[in-house]
């Protein structure tokens, strides 16, 4: 190896470790002023009981909870039962007649659900959405996907590729083989994951990319982010919240949907892959 290689491998490894600190720097900071709101929360609410409050959650969000919820759980004396599942399978445990408290879900299937009597009307709220990306296992090489074609030849070169089988993100990754022209060509290739379970799998070295949502691969510390789709391929996930219209624990899930709209979480949200959902 050269010497000016030796230099931009470093330099490329620097670069994605601070990355990597400004992305934990953020979500810390955005997480220490959640409890803050938390705690005025708690005490505009006054003090009640001990609940356990039950979540429905699509895995994407799971980065914020699990920098949300010790603070949460602290200050308010209740506790966080969250079940990450994909959100179709959710909604027919929802249908189904399972308890929770609240669902964190698309609009499309929360809206539904709504019309369906199986939550709340208006206590849904947008959390959030996120975009597509590519990641690899940290340290491995990043292929160029800046462009359709650059993307495309990198699907092809990759031996295996992961994605989410049964998520939104997995739906829109056929979609996008289809539209490439390479659906049959990348058959053998992909490796379907549950919910949650594909970028682990490529931070394990199971797999050489993984197509997901760019939330998913911010969580996971082992795998590394190459990138987002090309604009011409891109779809948005948009997550929202709601209060179940039999929920046991009414009050104290609305102080969790406050918490997970207020401006600190905002920015939590921003430093987990998150942007603003227009409706």
């Amino acid at each position: 190896m050269e010497v000016s290689d030796l230099t931009v491998s470093t330099m490329g490894a620097m670069g994605t470790l601070a990355m990597w600190n400004r992305i934990q720097a953020a979500t810390t900071a955005a997480a220490t002023a959640a409890t803050v709101v938390v705690l005025a929360l708690t005490q505009q609410g006054g003090t009640a009981r001990s609940a356990e409050i039950k979540v429905f959650s699509s895995a994407a969000p799971r980065g914020i909870f699990r920098e949300l919820a010790p603070d949460f759980e602290r200050t308010t004396g209740h506790s966080l039962v969250i079940n990450y599942e994909f959100a179709a399978d959710l909604k027919r445990r929802i249908e189904a007649g399972d308890q929770f408290d609240v669902a964190v879900l698309p609009p499309d299937l929360a809206d539904d659900l709504v019309q369906r009597g199986k939550l709340a009307a208006g206590s849904r709220v947008d959390l959030g959405r996120t975009g597509m990306g590519v990641a690899v296992r940290r340290g491995a090489p990043k292929p160029p996907i800046g462009t359709v074609d650059a993307f495309r030849q990198a699907l092809l070169a990759a031996p295996t590729v992961a994605y989410a089988n049964g998520g939104a993100s997995g739906i829109h990754v056929h979609g996008i083989l289809a539209r490439l022209g390479i659906a049959e060509a990348m058959e053998q290739k992909l490796r379907p994951y549950p919910a949650g379970g594909a970028v682990e799998a490529v931070a394990r070295g199971e797999a050489d990319l993984v197509v997901i949502g760019v939330s998913p691969i911010l969580y996971v510390p082992g795998a590394e982010l190459v990138g987002w789709l090309p604009p011409e391929l891109q779809s948005y996930i948009v997550f929202t919240g709601s209060i179940g219209a039999a929920a046991k624990q009414a009050d104290a899930a609305r102080t969790l949907l406050t918490l997970l709209t207020s401006p600190a979480a905002v920015e939590l949200f921003k430093a987990q892959g998150f942007e603003p959902a227009s409706r």
